[in-house]
């Protein structure tokens, strides 16, 4: 696997996972993509460590466990009366006392279209201040998909390690969902949703740059516009970003 020189590499586990199929939402239910997707593991990325200078791609997820789903039942809060209903949310699980495990390369760009924050463009620091959140298990909590689903992450090297899909094949899942395109990160007042063919070989699946995804798999949702960022307001750059102090110092 290619690796940026600015890539991080991290293990990702938990009990249950709920990477949902939008599809499958609009009857109150929920069930579960068979692998995480794109957007998922931006996600979980951003959670570990993130600032509007730049922006995370994820280049590749390799799935440890073999998959497996289990159904629930779930009362969750009607909108309209505020009583309880009933639906049944299907996860995605691990086997009997083992967790689920991802192992995930991703690598950072400097968001363009925030040429106010070029100031704060300091790859060394941004990338050692990854690596060590990394190893400190992220700054904010991790979830699998969705907040029920606590997940804990650990730095590895990708591909290194057991598989249960080591020299399974190809397995093709299908379109599904990959990302959304949103305003701060292409300079456009809309947000977009981009689906994509997931393929996984041998367990690895690799994710194309957002760019090069098919123009005809997306979707225009609706008109939005980019939140701003005012250094010193809502914003510090890294040398003076108190709450990172103990990460630039070296051990």
């Amino acid at each position: 696997m290619d690796k940026k020189r600015n890539s991080i590499e991290f293990k990702i586990t938990g009990r249950y996972a709920l990477f949902s199929d939008p599809v499958t939402r609009v009857g109150g239910e929920k069930f579960s993509y068979q692998v995480p997707t794109y957007q998922a593991l931006k996600g979980i990325t951003e959670s570990i460590y993130w600032k509007p200078t730049f922006v995370w791609y994820i280049d590749a997820v390799r799935i440890m466990k073999k998959i497996q789903t289990e159904s629930k039942g779930i009362k969750p809060i009607r909108m309209n009366d505020g009583k309880n209903d009933l639906s049944y949310y299907t996860y995605l699980r691990g086997d009997k006392d083992k967790y689920l495990e991802y192992q995930v390369i991703a690598h950072f760009e400097w968001n363009e279209y925030r040429k106010d924050l070029e100031v704060d463009r300091n790859e060394n620091k941004h990338h050692n201040i990854a690596k060590r959140c990394v190893e400190k298990g992220g700054r904010r909590d991790i979830f699998l998909g969705t907040r029920e689903c606590q997940g804990y992450v650990e730095p590895c090297v990708f591909g290194e390690g057991t598989s249960d899909y080591d020299q399974y094949g190809e397995l093709d899942f299908g379109v599904q969902l990959h990302g959304y395109d949103y305003p701060d990160e292409t300079g456009k007042d809309e947000l977009v949703v981009r689906l994509w063919r997931a393929k996984m070989i041998d367990g690895i699946i690799k994710f194309p740059m957002p760019k090069d995804c098919e123009p005809s798999l997306r979707r225009f949702i609706r008109q939005m516009t980019a939140r701003k960022f005012e250094i010193n307001r809502n914003c510090a750059i890294v040398d003076d970003d108190y709450s990172v102090a103990d990460l630039l110092t070296e051990e």
